[in-house]
């Protein structure tokens, strides 16, 4: 992937955020697509050696449109910034289940794993799941694999107090205040631009699979997969 390319790309288009600009350098932005979506497929066939759920799943199931919906925002710019991919079992960027995110943009790369904006039922589950085994999920965010990447979950989503229903004495309270159950590691434009990214993507997602295996038994549970 030549991810400078597509940080360039995208530089330009954060200073010239506009419908005539992005036309006239449309060719680039297809450039730019065409070559990451090369490289989510490459990181779709790499991944599903250890994650079976994601074989079959193409990098347009997992990439989001450049086209922002600008119809309920303030900010009416018409262009997204960033390009990103969620790779998930069952429907890549539509699905329920916890996957695997690649996020570029100039000065704010990043992967992330888990759930996000989980729907009622099951965040409800989850946090259930989170009571119910928390032993287990201690042994997991305590691994120094997954600790070589990620320090604990995202906090930045979370309710101010134990959730109705739920032990406010419980040891790990701030588990199940969490509305989305993610881990964030940054990257650097120098990493996302290095010849052997898709080695070092591997090995982080690699240390996310069993915090994703822990919340997607829960989603099987919910969906009757089991």
């Amino acid at each position: 992937m030549n991810t400078q390319a597509i940080l360039d790309f995208l530089r330009q288009l954060i200073v010239n955020n506009n419908r005539e600009w992005f036309n006239q350098h449309k060719q680039l932005y297809l450039d730019c697509k065409s070559d990451f979506e090369t490289f989510v497929n490459q990181y779709i066939d790499k991944l599903s050696v250890a994650e079976p759920g994601l074989r079959g799943l193409t990098a347009q199931e997992c990439e989001w449109r450049i086209y922002r919906d600008t119809r309920f925002s303030a900010d009416k710019t018409p262009y997204k910034d960033h390009f990103g991919a969620f790779l998930a079992p069952h429907g890549g960027k539509k699905s329920p289940y916890g996957g695997y995110y690649l996020h570029l943009t100039p000065n704010g790369c990043m992967f992330a794993g888990g759930i996000w904006g989980p729907e009622k039922n099951l965040l409800q589950a989850l946090r259930q799941s989170v009571l119910d085994n928390y032993d287990e999920l201690e042994q997991i965010t305590q691994n120094t694999h997954f600790r070589k990447y990620f320090s604990g979950f995202d906090t930045y989503y979370q309710l101010s107090r134990t959730p109705l229903g739920f032990p406010r004495d419980f040891c790990h309270d701030d588990w199940l205040r969490l509305k989305a159950y993610t881990v964030t590691c940054p990257l650097t434009d120098e990493q996302v631009s290095d010849p052997q990214f898709l080695d070092l993507l591997m090995d982080i997602s690699l240390a996310t699979k069993p915090l994703n295996d822990f919340l997607n038994y829960t989603v099987d549970e919910l969906s009757g997969n089991l």
